[in-house]
C-alpha cells in the first residue's frame, strides 16, 4: 500500500501524521511512504530524516494525494484537501464531524473511506486514539488558563498556588474523563484548589480513592455548577460524548455568575463545545471575552506543544495504520468492533451513529455499508 503523510495546513498546527520510526515500520512492512516536503520541520523532524526511515519526500501536497492509497493526519482535513480525496482512497485522521457540517458534506461526496481517530474504542470502553491527545490538552488547559488569569491578559491577576497568606486560585473541572483527570492533577500539583463535577457515580469513587482530600468531587448538576461559578477563577470544559457534539453545561446566563477576570478553558471546542458562548478560536488569536470572561477556546490545543504531541499521538496510532496497510480497510475492521467504531464515512455513507444523528444524515452500519455497491 502507499502511504501519504501531507503537511498540516490548519492554523499553527505544527504534528504531523506520522514520525521517521512509524516510517520505517510501515517500509519495513513493505509499503510505500510519501512524506511532503518539510512536513516535520516545525517539530525538529528534517527531510533526511524520513529519507533515513525508508520515505520519499514530495514537493507537492496533489501528488501524495493522487498516489496515495491511504492519507494519514492529524487534524480534520480542510475544504482544499477534503476536494482531493477520491473514491475509494482511506482517510485516517481526527475528524470531529458532529459539529462540522460543511467537512461531512465534503467527505461523503468525496467517496472516500474515512476513519476518525476520536471514535476508535478499546474493550475497556476507552478511546485509545484520543486519549493522548486529551492527556496533552488536559495539562495544556491548567497552563493556559493560568496565563489568562494574569492581569496584563485580562485575568483578575490571582496566581494559580498562591502564596503563604494569600488563598490559591478556585478551579473547576467539568468532566471526570482523561481530560478532566489530568487538568485536575497540573492544577492540584499548581497548589489551586480543584472541584471536579462528573455524572458518574463510579467515576467519581475512582478519582475520589486516588487523590482523597487533595481535590473535591461533586456529582454534576446544573445547580452545583452554578454555585461553584460563583467562586471558580478558571473552568475547564473536560466533557465528551464520543463522537456526538459536547453538550452546553455552561450558559450565556450562567457567566454573569462568575467573578470579572475569570477563565473558562473549552476543551470539548473540537466537538462544538461544552460552553453557550464558546466559538473556535486558533493559537494565532486565542482568546476572547464574553461578559467579562476570558474565554481560551483554541481547537487544536494540543498543536501548541507539537513535539510532544506528535510522538504521543504516533504511539498510539502506528499499530492501527500497520494494520489498515498489511489487511485493507475491511480486514482490519471487519471482526473488529472496536476498531470498525472508527469508521465514519464509508463510500458516501454516514456509518457514524453519533455524526448520523448530529448531523441528519442517514445512519448505515459498518456491515450494511462493507456489502453495499454504493459510491457518493
Amino acid at each position: 500500500m502507499i502511504i501519504g503523510i501531507p503537511k498540516e495546513i490548519k492554523n499553527h498546527e505544527y504534528r504531523i501524521g506520522m514520525t521517521p520510526a512509524g516510517v520505517k515500520e510501515l517500509v519495513n512492512n513493505g509499503h510505500r511512504v510519501l512524506v511532503e516536503q518539510n512536513g516535520g520541520v516545525g517539530i525538529g523532524l528534517t527531510d533526511e530524516d524520513y529519507i533515513s526511515a525508508g520515505a520519499e519526500i514530495l514537493g507537492e501536497v496533489r501528488e501524495i494525494f493522487e498516489l496515495a492509497d491511504m492519507i494519514v493526519k492529524v487534524k480534520e482535513p480542510q475544504p482544499e484537501e477534503c476536494k482531493m480525496l477520491r473514491p475509494g482512497q482511506l482517510l485516517f485522521a481526527y475528524l470531529h464531524l458532529a459539529p462540522d457540517p460543511e467537512q461531512a458534506r465534503l467527505l461523503v461526496e468525496s467517496g472516500a473511506t474515512c476513519i476518525a481517530y476520536e471514535t476508535v474504542t478499546d474493550d475497556a470502553g476507552g478511546l485509545p486514539l484520543l486519549a493522548p491527545m486529551s492527556e496533552v490538552a488536559g495539562r495544556m488547559a491548567v497552563q493556559e488558563g493560568a496565563y489568562c488569569l494574569e492581569k496584563a491578559q485580562g485575568g483578575s491577576g490571582i496566581l494559580m498556588g498562591g502564596v503563604p497568606g494569600v488563598e490559591p486560585a478556585n478551579v473547576l473541572v467539568i468532566g471526570g474523563g482523561v481530560v478532566g483527570l489530568n487538568a485536575a492533577r497540573v492544577a492540584m500539583g499548581m497548589g489551586s484548589n480543584v472541584t471536579i463535577v462528573d455524572r458518574s457515580l463510579a467515576r467519581l469513587k475512582q478519582i475520589d480513592e486516588l487523590y482523597g482530600d487533595k481535590l473535591n468531587t461533586l456529582f454534576s448538576t446544573t445547580d452545583a455548577i452554578e454555585k461553584h461559578l460563583k467562586f471558580s477563577d478558571v473552568v475547564i470544559g473536560a466533557v465528551l460524548i464520543p463522537g456526538a457534539a459536547a453538550p452546553k453545561l455552561v450558559t450565556r446566563k450562567m457567566l454573569k455568575l462568575m467573578k470579572p477576570g475569570s477563565v473558562l478553558v473549552d476543551v470539548a471546542i473540537d466537538q462544538g463545545g461544552c460552553f453557550e458562548t464558546s466559538k473556535a478560536t486558533t493559537h494565532e488569536e486565542p482568546v476572547y471575552e464574553v461578559d467579562g470572561v476570558t474565554h481560551y477556546c483554541v481547537a487544536n490545543m494540543p498543536g501548541g506543544v507539537a513535539r510532544t504531541s506528535t510522538f504521543a499521538l504516533t504511539n498510539a496510532t502506528l499499530p492501527y495504520v500497520i494494520s489498515l496497510a498489511n489487511n485493507g480497510v475491511e480486514g482490519a475492521l471487519k471482526n473488529n468492533t472496536n476498531f470498525s467504531n472508527g469508521l465514519n464515512v464509508h463510500k458516501g455513507m454516514v456509518t457514524c451513529q453519533a455524526v448520523a444523528s448530529a448531523l441528519g444524515y442517514d445512519y448505515v452500519s459498518v456491515d450494511r455499508a462493507f456489502a453495499s455497491p454504493r459510491a457518493a
